[in-house]
């Protein structure tokens, strides 16, 4: 075995050299054993160097594209990531890093269920889609991963001079959102038979799973230490607080991070304005805004009129949990397969004016629950979203007679 390059620019020298010989269409195997013998182990800012080298001196941004999973594979395990820098519980990078822990664990569930594929049919086959609709729906979620990444994180590597990997990066993104996109489309074709499905795995609900799995392993080999060695504290917390409006992924981030010799704020990064709201009945602080509505005696849900969730209240006694990871999900996703198309009939009805409330009532571990639905709409008739009220009406259900003196109950 030949001695490993000690030397920058000898090393990037043959990792250009290797992937070239990618391209140019030797095998990935062969590649990467050459890739072990002479470099051993490559640091990860190197990596993303060569890349953008590449770039300029002219090998199209598709061609880079298009084998950009080859480069990832004969790459995967051999970056040097000694040199990365810790990360903060709670720190941007950190609920990245946890994101895709659960994207990881979804991913895993899904390839086993399409593993049981094989031979199965009827009511077998049905519940496998059921199955797999609800972990593509919790896959495509993915969506607010990227674009934190495409908006907050990469005008700081473009300014930086880092140009083209995060064009490359993007395109990637935009694939694996159409795979995603498809597998869902394919899972809820009427009737389709289990060797429909078993190729359409194939040609797209798999590439659609490797497609995400192999975008962790760039992220957590390459793209987050190159991040954190380029940002500095302030860039990280300018992107923390502009998080929260595109929202997380299958992951809401238990504490807040704030860099060293900051205070944190008493309120949520979100709401740290001293203004008052002022509306035509009076106003109130962010402060109290929070409290009033955490205080009724009913959950709120609010959908924008993109569909998707941009607010939820969050009383000590909610009747259904949720935590920050929806926010901005398309509330389709959010519903169990069965019942989306409730979900649709509903939204449909209230962006055409058809219907501006939806009642409904279930019991709930022995508790009458009534939820209702409300059409938002402006002073000129234009549909701003929806609002889900949620009330638990066990206790009011058995009122009699009247309660005019004061009776504090426990």
């Amino acid at each position: 075995m030949s001695k490993n390059i000690d030397n920058s620019k000898a090393r990037k020298a043959k990792l250009k050299e290797l992937i070239l010989k990618l391209h140019a269409g030797e095998s990935q195997e062969s590649v990467r054993q050459e890739l072990i013998q002479t470099l051993g182990a490559i640091p990860y800012g190197e990596v993303v160097e060569v890349e953008q080298e590449l770039l300029q001196e002219g090998l199209p941004q598709e061609e880079v594209i298009k084998l950009c999973d080859v480069h990832s594979a004969v790459l995967e395990g051999k970056v040097d990531l000694s040199a990365a820098k810790s990360i903060p519980e709670g720190h941007p990078v950190d609920v990245l890093r946890q994101e895709n822990r659960a994207l990881a664990a979804v991913i895993g569930e899904a390839n086993a269920r399409l593993a049981t594929l094989g031979g199965i049919d009827g009511a077998g086959l049905q519940a496998a889609i059921f199955d797999l609709t609800g972990l593509f729906n919790r896959l495509i979620d993915v969506d607010k991963h990227y674009m934190r990444k495409e908006y907050l994180l990469f005008p700081y590597l473009e300014q930086a001079g880092v140009t083209g990997p995060p064009k490359v990066m993007w395109a990637k993104h935009d694939e694996i959102r159409d795979l995603l996109k498809g597998s869902l489309e394919v899972l809820k074709t009427p009737g389709i038979s289990s060797e429909e499905l078993e190729a359409s795995t194939e040609i797209v609900l798999q590439p659609a799973l490797k497609g995400v799995a192999d975008m962790i392993v760039k992220e957590e080999e390459i793209l987050l230490p190159m991040l954190m060695d380029t940002l500095s504290d302030g860039d990280w917390y300018e992107v923390q607080k502009q998080s929260l409006e595109i929202g997380y992924c299958l992951y809401d981030p238990p504490t807040v991070w704030v860099p060293a010799g900051m205070k944190a704020a008493g309120l949520d990064l979100a709401q740290q304005y001293e203004g008052r709201f002022q509306l035509p009945s009076g106003s109130f602080s962010a402060q109290d805004l929070m409290a009033i509505l955490n205080t009724l005696p009913v959950d709120i849900t609010f959908v924008g009129s993109d569909d998707k969730v941009k607010y939820f209240s969050q009383s000590s006694e909610r009747i259904f949990q949720r935590n920050r990871a929806i926010l901005g999900r398309d509330v389709r996703h959010c519903h169990p397969p069965a019942s989306v198309h409730i979900v649709e009939r509903i939204l449909e009805d209230f962006r055409s004016g058809k219907q501006s409330r939806a009642p409904f009532w279930i019991n709930l571990h022995g508790r009458m629950i009534y939820i209702e639905y409300f059409a938002l709409r402006n002073d000129q008739g234009e549909y701003l979203g929806t609002l889900e009220v949620s009330q638990d009406l066990t206790g009011y259900r058995v009122l009699e007679g009247e309660q005019r003196i004061l009776s504090y109950t426990s």
